[in-house]
């Protein structure tokens, strides 16, 4: 199958990508970065670059392709609250421009597929809804979370209309590394607390006691799921699943990476906040579904790995 992958050169893309190959799928990498800039090593067939809000360049990006696996957006929670238009204009947009695309193919085309790169962020606190199902009514408390869950939204409209089958995946904390590539986004547990033990960073600041726990799921879990969302066969017009793998505490996650790296993480501790104590993925429509389950998603590994591409200089 030949699938389009917006985003490929991002944290999940690379993932996204090499499982597709070796799925035995011709990918297409559509990206922002400008030609004639110097892109990573990866295993695509094509590479076209274009804004996702280009419609052109979707159409483009679209020739031959039976399926689509939606990645490119911004995805920093904290930095949606200052730049929430533009959140709203990538995300969203950038979801409409690609269906928009869709419904300009030629007539009797079959529409490929979409999976879209969803969020835990759209649930928002979910108090008492421990673990998350997918039918816990979503409440974000970001502009990043709405504006996700305004493209699910789009996307989901123009399934049940008829227009095309799609999956949305709602991801909890991504970490880990494939292909060497790690996860750059500072403002994420995993990455800031290994910065930390590299000497980068003085100290890791930590809320409270750091007894909250988050769903952790290794980025090669994840891209596992997007090929097997792709490939099986549809269920109903849009379906949505949660991926997740590890519940573990902020602690935790310290503790374990100054295991792994052998180095000190200095933690200098931040008067508690008004945040949920437990955010963690029931996945069980998923496993039963597509048979998918968390394979390299313990603590440990997903460190190790993630570890692995900061020594390389990769993050």
């Amino acid at each position: 199958m030949r699938v389009l992958v917006t985003g490929a050169y991002g944290f999940v893309g690379n993932a996204v990508v090499r499982r597709l190959v070796e799925a035995g799928h011709e990918t297409v990498a559509l990206t922002h970065r400008p030609a004639g800039a110097p892109l990573p090593a990866l295993p695509v067939s094509q590479v076209l670059h274009g804004d996702i809000r280009d419609q052109e360049a979707l159409a483009a990006a679209l020739d031959g392709v039976r399926g689509v696996c939606h990645l490119a957006a911004l995805t920093r929670v904290r930095e949606s609250f200052e730049r929430p238009a533009e959140y709203q204009a990538v995300n969203v947009g950038g979801v409409v421009t690609l269906l928009d695309a869709l419904a300009a193919a030629p007539a009797g085309a079959t529409p490929p597929k979409v999976v879209l790169a969803s969020t835990a962020a759209v649930y928002g606190a979910a108090a008492g809804q421990q673990p998350i199902g997918e039918d816990s009514v979503p409440a974000p408390s970001s502009p990043y979370g709405l504006s996700k869950l305004a493209a699910e939204s789009e996307l989901r409209a123009r399934a049940e209309a008829g227009a095309l089958t799609a999956v949305g995946l709602r991801c909890f904390n991504i970490s880990g590394a494939v292909g060497g590539v790690g996860d750059g986004d500072e403002s994420r547990i995993v990455p800031k607390a290994l910065e930390v033990a590299a000497g980068r960073h003085p100290y890791f600041g930590m809320n409270g006691d750091g007894d909250a726990v988050r769903d952790f799921v290794h980025v090669d879990d994840l891209a596992r799921a997007y090929v097997m969302a792709l490939e099986a066969p549809a269920r109903a017009p849009y379906r949505t699943y949660n991926v997740g793998g590890t519940p573990v505490s902020v602690r935790e996650v310290v503790a374990t990476v100054e295991r792994v790296t052998g180095r000190e993480v200095p933690v200098v501790h931040h008067p508690p906040q008004p945040e949920p104590p437990r955010l963690v993925a029931d996945v069980s429509r998923i496993a039963a579904e597509l048979g998918w389950r968390p394979e390299r998603s313990g603590l440990q590994r997903m460190v190790t790995d993630a570890w692995s591409a900061v020594s390389a200089g990769n993050r």
